[in-house]
């Protein structure tokens, strides 16, 4: 049976031993994304979500010069960013991508192989970890370009780096070296170009041998204290599939469809 994310002509989707692997397929224009790129991001993470086989997600971009570079400023102008095979603004769908990195069950790996800049640089900064090459750039360029991003794009930098350097990668658009972000906790990890598959491959290794209801527990954890009621109802929400899987839950459910009371006293021992 065939994918939605078959069709994809902005990103390649691959999924092998338990990762799945969103590529952002752009590289003659560095990996920048049009609206309808973003709308395929929408599709591929969801994907991820759904799937019980995936427990590890990792985006990048192709070639070696860009992980992503943000909006593509060709397809801008006074109404936005317009394409015709998206319908949604991009404004609006990227903020969707932010939600899905934070919110999809499962941890997310940035793998960064080159230019990490403008939404793109937000986009590393959402996921849960960040594996860079020792030629990744990383930097905002809202500021310099007219835009910004009033979210999770300043909100999750202040998280990661503190509020004076937040400040200062986004008001001053500069460009920071892979051994730089390192430095300032903005990356888990800085090796050469050619090590950086085998390097997040052992990572993503490593998350597969841990507790997936415990990763996506934690993961609402860490949201929880700063996304107000969304943090408390995505922890809660988690707890819940949990506890549809006990027979307390099902007796409830049985008795409802058996036309009885329920005996919940057996569950208070």
């Amino acid at each position: 049976m065939s994918s939605p994310t078959d069709d994809f002509q902005d990103l390649i989707y691959e999924k092998k031993d338990r990762v799945a692997r969103i590529t952002i397929n752009r590289p003659q224009v560095y990996n920048a994304l049009a609206t309808s790129s973003v709308a395929e991001l929408i599709q591929a993470f969801t994907e991820a979500w759904a799937d019980p086989e995936v427990g590890v997600v990792v985006l990048t971009g192709a070639g070696d010069k860009a992980f992503c570079t943000g909006g593509d400023q060709s397809v801008r102008d006074e109404k936005g960013y317009v394409d015709v095979r998206a319908k949604l603004p991009l404004e609006v769908a990227w903020q969707q991508v932010s939600h899905l990195i934070r919110s999809i069950p499962k941890p997310v790996i940035a793998r960064v192989n080159g230019y990490a800049i403008g939404g793109g640089h937000v986009f590393h900064v959402l996921c849960d970890l960040s594996i860079a090459s020792e030629t990744a750039q990383f930097g905002q360029a809202g500021p310099r370009v007219g835009s910004f991003d009033p979210g999770f794009g300043t909100s999750e930098l202040v998280r990661a780096v503190g509020v004076k350097r937040a400040k200062e990668i986004w008001y001053l658009c500069r460009r920071y070296t892979a051994k730089e972000a390192l430095a300032m906790g903005l990356v888990n990890a800085v090796v050469p170009p050619d090590q950086l598959d085998a390097e997040v491959d052992k990572w993503c290794q490593e998350l597969l041998a841990k507790s997936p209801t415990a990763l996506k527990l934690l993961k609402y954890a860490f949201q929880s204290e700063v996304d107000g009621i969304q943090g408390v109802t995505n922890l809660g929400v988690g707890a819940l599939s949990l506890y549809y899987n006990t027979d307390e839950s099902m007796e409830g459910r049985n008795a409802f469809m058996e036309r009885r009371e329920a005996d919940f006293n057996q569950f208070r021992k």
